[in-house]
């Protein structure tokens, strides 16, 4: 279930998405590996994550099948006409994305929501920095504020939970 999980999720995202059937469209074609590694980034999960996707054949089709090639930065059609608190927003959401929709492959399900969460959080996070950057509303960079503050000793106590049950101390 789990491949078949996030292949349906991606293709919903294709299928919604301005712009992505030309990145697929060059995936195909064989584009850059730079390009599918800024897509598959799992660098905001920590290693034990980042392996039980290996594990679970996820990360090799990110960096290398069906994902080989799509540029994160293209999918929304070059992001042309966004002003800079637009792509601040969508490039935090696009790199919390594909990790997040990774860490449903793990077996686990246990390390599945840790890792999950993980992601979640740090596009959260991710978010709330935008709104600090960007907005004008006070209670809404009260909330942001918030967020960072609650989120960021959630990401260290799962990510201690992450190293101690996979041994990645």
């Amino acid at each position: 279930m789990g491949k078949s999980y996030l292949t349906t999720a991606v293709a919903v995202f294709i299928a919604a998405t301005p712009g992505f059937a030309q990145e697929a469209r060059n995936a195909q074609s064989g584009a850059s590996a730079n390009q599918a590694e800024q897509m598959a980034d799992l660098s905001i999960l920590p290693q034990g994550c980042q392996d039980a996707i290996q594990q679970s054949g996820m990360g090799g089709m990110m960096r290398g099948g069906m994902m080989q090639g799509m540029d994160m930065s293209n999918m929304m059609g070059g992001m042309e006409g966004m002003d800079e608190a637009q792509k601040a927003s969508m490039e935090a959401m696009m790199k919390m994305n594909m990790p997040m929709m990774a860490t449903h492959t793990i077996k686990d399900p246990d390390l599945a929501f840790h890792c999950g969460m993980i992601a979640h959080h740090a596009g959260a996070i991710a978010m709330a920095e935008v709104e600090l950057k960007y907005g004008d509303d006070e209670q809404s960079k009260a909330m942001a504020q918030k967020i960072i503050d609650a989120q960021g000793p959630e990401i260290e106590e799962m990510t201690a939970w992450v190293e101690q049950n996979t041994g990645q101390q």
